[in-house]
Order: structure tokens, then sequence, then C-alpha cells
């Protein structure tokens, strides 16, 4: 039975897809992993994935792809397996999303894995409120193969859920483990934001027992400041980090969230919470 606090991929046995009960999206979320290596050009300290290496997506076999996807939405809409699998009361398919094990914009393929994935949702006739979905941290925009696949997820009536977790360059290093210019985030969310329909996404926490200061807070709201965007999910550690720091953060007090909450409000953001 599907949880909210496990997200095995290898959950249905495939290679490149996976299901999840997610927090943010209420309910089932078909996920497309494009790096089944566990490659990812990032190492944020929340990551639960197992043996996280740094690097970029395989070729990715779109013919097995596609034989995927199609056998597991055969199994979700036409058959029973959401009867079987997910908990009663969130058994509706909420999504398709590209997220899984790594940075799913780093695959050469990404931009073909956009338009299989659209067709299947017209193949399925599924309803309009099943979105199309890429999580990203959106450090590789500036590629024009990576552009181009945002640009059809756009088209295809989809979303983006933009990474922005902190604001400032040391906050930068020690959450997601790069070192990258606040400045260099905001212009590659504006860029996102202009190509299709796009959330940040922000993961909160402690750090050392300590909340996030209104300095730090500050500075990741100067990060959004200019970007035309629906609105921010900020969400907690739900499931336990894998990575080296992982004893270093702990969730945050639901005061804590609503006071970040409240200072997105300010800036006129539609803000959605899930600790």
């Amino acid at each position: 039975m599907l949880t909210v606090s496990d997200h095995n991929r290898a959950l249905g046995g495939f290679t490149y897809i996976y299901p999840v009960l997610s927090r943010r999206a209420g309910g089932v979320s078909v996920g497309i992993n494009l790096n089944p290596n566990n490659a990812c050009n990032w190492q944020c300290v929340y990551c639960q994935v197992p043996d996280l290496i740094r690097g970029k997506a395989p070729k990715i076999d779109l013919a097995r792809l596609e034989s995927e996807l199609r056998a597991f939405l055969t199994a979700l809409c036409r058959g029973d397996w959401l009867l079987h699998q997910a908990p009663e009361g969130v058994r509706t398919l909420r999504d398709i999303a590209f997220s899984g094990n790594g940075e799913p914009t780093s695959a050469v393929e990404f931009a073909d894995a956009v338009a299989l994935a659209a067709r299947m949702r017209v193949e399925f006739d599924l309803d309009p409120a099943v979105a199309l979905r890429l999580i990203t941290n959106g450090s590789l925009l500036r590629q024009a193969r990576v552009r181009e696949g945002i640009r059809r997820l756009g088209q295809a009536g989809g979303e983006v859920w933009f990474k922005v977790d902190a604001g400032n360059a040391n906050s930068i290093e020690r959450i997601n483990g790069v070192k990258l210019a606040p400045g260099t985030i905001a212009r590659n969310l504006r860029a996102c934001a202009a190509l299709c329909p796009t959330w940040v996404q922000t993961c909160v926490f402690r750090w050392d027992g300590l909340p996030p200061h209104d300095a730090e807070i500050d500075a990741w709201l100067g990060v959004l400041a200019n970007a035309t965007i629906r609105g921010v999910l900020l969400y907690g550690v739900a499931r336990p980090s894998l990575q080296p720091a992982r004893a270093r953060i702990s969730p945050l007090s639901a005061e804590e969230f609503d006071r970040i909450a409240a200072r997105i409000k300010e800036k006129g953001l539609t803000v959605l919470v899930s600790p």
C-alpha cells in the first residue's frame, strides 16, 4: 500500500515508471524517473535518493519508457490497481510527473520524453485535472534542448515545480550542495515561467535545531520577486534524508510554517503548505 513516507522507485518493477502517494499533489502520482542511475547535478541535504552520485541521466530507452508508461496507465485507469495499492480517500490519479532520482532535464531525451507523456495523456483520455508536471532544480535552463522540453510541457497544458530552497550563496551551497549565484536561479526561474506555468517548490526545515531566520527568508523572497509564478509549494521533511548531513536537519513546527507562509502571502503570492 502506498504511503507518503515511502517513495520507493522500485515499486511496480519498472525501470522508468514508479507510483507514489504525493502530499503536494494530493493523491497518486505516476512518476517518470529519467535518472535510474541515481545521478544528479545537485546534492540536496534532504534528498531521499539512496547511493546518490554526482552526474547526469543515462541514455533513455524511449521505447521502453513508452511501453512501461502505457502498461502502468492501463493497470491504473482500466484495472483495479488503485483499489489494492492506494489507501481509501486518495484513490485518485493526480499527475504524471517527471521527477525520480536526479535532475530529469539532464536527460538528452528530455524533450522527447515530454512529448511521449503528452501523447499518453491523450491516448488514455485523462481528465484535464490530471496534470503533466516537471519537478526540477532549473539549473539547466540555459540549454536549448531543456527549454524546448519545457515549452512542449507548456503546450501540453502542463506545469513546472521549480526548486528554490534559498536566496543567498552560502545557504544554496549548504542546502543544495552547489555553488550557484542567487541571480542565476532568479534568471532561470523567469525563463522557465515564460515557457510554462510554474510553481516554486521550497523545502524548509530546522538546521542544527534552528529555523530559517528572517534574513534568509528575505533573500529567498528576493529570488522570487520578478518572476511570474503561480505560487509557492512550501513543504517539510516528511521522509528521512539519506545524505551525509541528514542529522543536521529536523522538521519545523506548525507555527514556524505559518510564520513563513504569512511572509509569502504578504508578497501577494499564493502558498500551499505540506508540513
